[in-house]
């Protein structure tokens, strides 16, 4: 593809995404409209394919000063088109003539620019994307109601934290310790013209040294790893779910920590993945029989298993809750999510995990533990709603998330861990996602004294 071509494919694709995602009311994940939209182009070459999805999520990731650059001069809108034309200009460093050269209305590129389009640009010229002129939530790429709540999480450091979510993200993967040492795994990709190397924390965690899709290699294919974020398979560690065990992941969507806690298990025991959708269940399990979990049981949450699930009351060793939520931590691989999300999001998602949080509580026997994780940075989904659950069941209590990282994982946690008894995990001091995760344990019931004869 020609640039101007390129230019032309990047604008439909990002119209497509603000029109279905961003400003729609049911909006679709970016990366459901990106697949929709290549699918129906299959005469877009890889390589292009490529360069225009990049360019369509950095577009995303720095949507906020893009527009205000258009409102700051009076843009005639705020289309597609005139977000990837600021950023040309803005981020590019393209003169106004080498724009209007792409904006030919050439077979396959964009429709020229009108005399409107060209004095808004003419004002961006010479200029880079920040401005001392723009807010600190505007600099920041997000909306300014969600600020508070950030700042509220991190204090002062706020605008480096949020800043290290603009950052595309690595690939990381699990090694699958039921096929593959990591040291075999490692190999076996290494073999596919992939490199990786040992992760930070996560002890079964390869990270690729460049961005390249493993998902038609062997090593995959047959099993030996699963990509996932090294924030996530740290969460699932800290379960420690052990052999023999009888494990419930409540919220369980596609498996990818039901696997990871399958495979600590060694088969042995028995893991249920529940969720409220049967087709999120279906899908995990090609990915199982893919890593050869056999251990693992699936459970709708609908009327069909209500008996059941009464049944398992203070069944199970471990629960894990790893709640819906807004998802701000995953911002830097679903930079969409920084535009899509509402207040009324948030104030619905607080009293679900509330809800969720207190029939999975059901599930624990006495001494044992209940992980609550979410993918969210927002105190309201995080701190303040352990706080509330410990305050409705005085029969749990916090187990310092420091103390059991030494006990499984077997190394020293990052120092700000002594500082919480709470998980918290960031790009920036982490290299992951933003997660949050409480570990909790059910007390020992108290032996009722004999009476007295």
């Amino acid at each position: 593809m020609t640039p101007g071509a390129r230019v032309a494919a990047t604008i439909e694709l990002l119209d497509e995404i603000v029109s279905r995602g961003l400003m729609s009311e049911r909006g679709r994940p970016a990366d459901l409209v990106a697949n929709a939209y290549f699918r129906s182009r299959r005469f877009i070459g890889g390589g292009d394919r490529r360069a225009v999805s990049e360019r369509v999520w950095s577009l995303l990731r720095r949507y906020g000063q893009l527009t205000w650059w258009l409102e700051r001069t009076r843009h005639p809108d705020r289309s597609a088109r005139a977000v990837v034309a600021a950023d040309l200009i803005l981020v590019d460093s393209n003169t106004l003539a080498q724009v209007a050269a792409m904006f030919d209305g050439g077979r396959y590129r964009p429709q020229p620019l009108d005399e409107a389009e060209i004095r808004a640009l003419r004002q961006m010229e010479g200029h880079s994307l920040p401005h001392p002129d723009q807010p600190d939530w505007v600099r920041l790429n997000v909306q300014e109601w969600v600020a508070p709540h950030l700042i509220e999480a991190y204090g002062e450091a706020w605008g480096r934290e949020i800043a290290a979510l603009e950052v595309p993200p690595p690939v990381d993967l699990r090694v699958n310790q039921l096929k593959a040492t990591v040291e075999q795994a490692q190999a076996a990709l290494a073999r596919e013209g992939i490199d990786t190397e040992p992760m930070r924390y996560a002890p079964h965690g390869l990270r690729l040294k460049r961005r390249l899709s493993v998902v038609s290699g062997e090593a995959f294919r047959n099993g030996l790893v699963e990509i996932q974020d090294e924030g996530s398979q740290l969460v699932a560690a800290l379960v420690d779910a052990k052999p023999g065990m009888q494990v419930a992941d409540y919220c369980a969507g596609a498996g990818g920590k039901t696997l990871a806690m399958a495979a600590g298990m060694n088969n042995k025991g028995r893991v249920v993945a529940m969720d409220v959708y049967e087709s999120r269940l279906d899908r995990s399990a090609q990915r199982l029989r893919r890593a050869g979990a056999h251990n693992v049981e699936r459970r709708a949450l609908d009327d069909d298993n209500r008996k059941w699930l009464k049944r398992q009351a203070k069944a199970f060793d471990r629960v894990l809750v790893d709640a819906p939520c807004t998802g701000t931590g995953t911002w830097r691989r679903n930079p969409d999510g920084r535009w899509t999300l509402q207040p009324k999001d948030l104030a619905e998602l607080v009293p679900k995990q509330a809800e969720i949080l207190d029939a999975a509580a059901r599930l624990v026997k006495p001494g044992g533990g209940l992980i609550y994780a979410t993918c969210s940075v927002l105190p309201a989904e995080n701190e303040h709603q352990i706080a509330s659950f410990l305050e409705r069941h005085p029969d749990f209590e916090t187990v310092p998330a420091g103390d059991i990282w030494r006990d499984i994982l077997a190394s020293e946690p990052p120092a700000e861990l002594n500082a919480s008894p709470y998980l918290r995990l960031s790009p920036l001091r982490h290299g992951t996602d933003g997660f949050f995760a409480a570990t909790l344990v059910r007390k020992q019931e108290e032996k009722k004294e004999e009476a007295a004869e």
